[in-house]
């Protein structure tokens, strides 16, 4: 059984430290890995695998790592597939902040975070975008105008009456439900 749990624990170490361009990219070396290799699971259960993926909320990895690994070795299976998945992620995001730590002041580093959060600022922009078009043109006019007003208050609250985001995302939930009602 602890062959079983190290194999299972480093072969989802190398599906989460390999994983790049999200779940949907990777899926091809899990199918590798479990069905191929190691023989966890057949075709067809690796097909019902990625189905229940879709079906269930959390990432899909995880989600994979957690179903494979409580068929094959039970809940233990399961946790040590899914900590299997999620320690490469977990040692990287470690290194990068003691490397920030120890290089914050260096111009390169400056330079590398400000473009990082111009990048995330554009992603978040783009996607704002992209629901924000979905909403007024995809959906009826009604909700999407007071979709629009939320955000816009949201925005408010957040930038010139610097209130916590929780409260402000709490707020905005309240105000959504409260909108669909009236609507």
């Amino acid at each position: 059984m602890m062959t079983l749990l190290l194999q299972m624990l480093l072969s989802f170490m190398k599906i989460g430290a390999l994983s790049f361009g999200g779940a949907y990219a990777s899926m091809p070396l899990v199918e590798q890995e479990i069905v191929v290799a190691r023989g966890w699971l057949t075709l067809a259960e690796f097909s019902d695998l990625v189905a229940m993926d879709e079906l269930t909320p959390g990432p899909i990895l995880i989600n994979s790592a957690t179903f494979v690994g409580m068929r094959v070795a039970g809940v233990t299976g399961a946790v040590v597939a899914t900590i299997g998945c999620i320690l490469p992620s977990c040692m990287v995001s470690l290194a990068l902040v003691l490397l920030y730590r120890r290089y914050r002041k260096a111009r390169l580093a400056e330079g590398v975070l400000y473009a990082l959060k111009c990048m995330s600022c554009a992603l978040i922009f783009s996607t704002f975008m992209t629901i924000a078009g979905r909403i007024i043109l995809g959906g009826d006019i009604p909700s999407g105008v007071a979709s629009v007003i939320i955000a816009g208050f949201a925005f408010y609250l957040l930038r010139y009456r610097k209130l916590a985001p929780l409260t402000v995302m709490l707020a905005c939930g309240v105000l959504g439900v409260l909108v669909a009602a009236v609507l």
